[in-house]
């Protein structure tokens, strides 16, 4: 079975969760913990993702982030493989660490940024890790330290969560310390990780309550929600689909997207693939770009084989700032 795309948008909010392969330990010492998350910090720090809960267990990862501007995709790919790259080297390993690729669920801000967030710091107290709140605090490889004031990681977004909780950073703690709290009693919880119309109602007394009213109620296995917040979801990403599906039939071929920006902008038979660089001429070929690779999903390689230019200049060109020309040709 063909695996789902991913729901992915700047501003989307995603629980991320990776395991190593076959059980394998990720994390097998505080240097390779500390190597993880300087990359999330670099991440963070770039303006690609804002971190609001996360959890380093042995053998797998939970991260609760916000995408920014890039997608949450290529920040996970650069992630990961810096990681494994380095983390090879260090253990003197060989091959792939992680089962298959990583796990993102689409999540609904509310409730679910709370609940999620409470239920990833929780991951160390129901893995016997740490055994009290008191422990927790100080312990450094969940989001929940920093939360407390107890560990400094200046990358992660505390000023959220502690939002909800009051104005004063002081007694915001006091009343988050106290919400997660709450939270172990709770033990597992399945809706919040399982998959399908369980995890988007919220649990199985949700799925039996709208069973027995008769409704009909939408469902994800990618997706953390209310049913109308699957169906927005879902309907967004269909049309951004059918909008791909319109261009792709319109112009499947370079050579004759290439014939109407030439024409629309004036260029003559060979100045588009020639690698001048007349600002006219340069223009031409950011438009280009950023309608057969941007619009289009073109493969950047592809494109700069057609042009005869770099790979890296096409995707400079395709995710620069937008032209506003590029509207006519949509």
């Amino acid at each position: 079975m063909p695996r789902q795309p991913r729901l992915d948008a700047p501003g989307t909010l995603h629980h991320v969760m990776g395991r190593g392969i076959e059980g394998t330990k990720i994390f097998r010492k505080d240097t390779d913990r500390e190597d993880f998350l300087s990359r999330v910090g670099d991440l963070c720090q770039e303006g690609f993702l804002a971190a609001y809960a996360w959890s380093l267990m042995e053998s797998h990862f939970h991260l609760l982030v916000r995408t920014g501007h890039q997608s949450l995709s290529k920040s996970m790919r650069k992630l990961l493989t810096g990681y494994v790259i380095n983390f090879n080297r260090r253990h003197k390993r060989y091959g792939h660490l992680f089962q298959n690729r990583y796990k993102s669920i689409v999540c609904e801000d509310d409730p679910y940024l709370l609940e999620l967030t409470r239920y990833i710091h929780l991951n160390p107290v129901r893995a016997g890790v740490v055994q009290d709140m008191r422990s927790l605090s100080g312990y450094p490889w969940t989001g929940h330290s920093v939360l407390m004031d107890e560990v400094k990681r200046e990358w992660q977004d505390t000023d959220t969560i502690l939002a909800y909780f009051g104005k004063r950073k002081k007694v915001a703690r006091i009343k988050y310390e106290e919400f997660v709290r709450e939270g172990m009693a709770l033990g597992r919880r399945p809706e919040l990780v399982g998959g399908g119309l369980i995890r988007s109602l919220g649990g199985w007394a949700e799925v039996l309550s709208v069973r027995r009213k008769g409704n009909k109620a939408s469902s994800d296995q990618r997706i953390l929600g209310s049913s109308e917040f699957v169906e927005d979801l879902l309907s967004e990403v269909d049309a951004r689909e059918k909008e791909t599906l319109r261009l792709s039939v319109r112009v499947r071929d370079l050579g004759l997207v290439a014939e109407e920006i030439k024409k629309g902008e004036g260029l003559g038979e060979s100045e588009l693939r020639s690698g001048r660089r007349q600002r006219k001429v340069s223009r031409g070929r950011r438009l280009f770009c950023q309608l057969v690779v941007g619009k289009m999903g073109y493969p950047g390689a592809e494109v700069a084989r057609f042009l005869g230019v770099t790979t890296s200049a096409v995707i400079r060109a395709a995710y620069s700032e937008e032209l506003p020309e590029l509207q006519k040709y949509l």
